[in-house]
């Protein structure tokens, strides 16, 4: 087990959050996580790593797998210069991730709050919701409610919305 993977089960442990574990083969995208051979129950989620234009402000978003993300039309939501995808050396730098393990859990990383999050509001209608914890080879799933106050817990900047 990788440094990065058992310090998310040290918070979720310290912060009590209860949570169940999947382990599976490494999965990049959503469509590698739904022709997995197991049942992973609750809500699964897409999590894009995005930079504004200047590179200077990050985030993480969070919406449901099933949703597209309209980056041009984030921007404006937000209040941002237009969206793309930051790099894999970025995803490093402020999550402490490698491409494929984007999850909130990676918050757990962002030592000086630089990464806001945007979740989408659609996720809080399941009552159960899957992340990675920080690898590929796994999904931790808790509670909404527990998703909540992990993010409070961060003390990053968040944002809930309809995206």
């Amino acid at each position: 087990m990788s440094e990065g993977e058992q310090k998310v089960y040290d918070t979720l442990n310290e912060i009590g959050i209860e949570y169940e574990k999947y382990t599976h083969k490494p999965v990049y995208t959503v469509e590698d996580v739904n022709s997995l051979d197991i049942h992973i129950p609750g809500d699964h989620t897409k999590n894009l790593f995005l930079r504004n234009r200047k590179g200077n402000v990050h985030y993480l978003v969070v919406l449901e797998d099933s949703k597209q993300a309209d980056l041009k039309k984030l921007s404006k939501q937000i209040g941002s210069t237009p969206l793309s995808f930051a790099s894999e050396k970025r995803l490093g730098k402020y999550l402490g991730l490698k491409p494929g393990s984007v999850s909130p859990f990676g918050l757990i990383n962002d030592d000086d709050k630089c990464v806001r999050a945007i979740i989408d509001n659609d996720i809080f209608k399941a009552e159960r919701v899957g992340f990675h914890p920080n690898v590929n080879t796994a999904t931790l799933v808790i509670s909404t409610r527990d998703f909540q106050k992990f993010l409070k817990w961060t003390k990053n900047r968040i944002s809930y919305m309809k995206i």
